[in-house]
């Protein structure tokens, strides 16, 4: 996968990881993204260490959405958690 198809699912799994934790973020809806990129790598590095498996086939297969979903909601909780919630005011 390229780095623009990477780009483009974290962005996707970023969105979708903040409709599966609703709630108010510090840093809006820019630091969504950049975490649901960032997850998106993190849930295929997950796949291969811990599972044994190649969870990055490509940008249609369904495993890599499940990686880049869980990797993105993964680190979603660590943010909020290191945050302590704190809303932008």
């Amino acid at each position: 996968m390229t780095i623009i198809g990477w780009i483009l699912l974290g962005l996707i799994a970023g969105a979708i990881a903040k409709a599966l934790m609703p709630g108010k973020d510090p840093g809006g809806c820019v630091i969504t993204m950049l975490l649901g990129i960032v997850g998106a790598l993190l849930g295929g590095w997950l796949g291969r260490v811990v599972f044994g498996i190649e969870s990055v086939d490509g940008f249609f297969q369904l495993s890599t959405w499940i990686a880049a979903i869980v990797g993105s909601v993964i680190l979603l909780i660590i943010y909020r958690v290191v945050t302590g919630g704190r809303a932008r005011g």
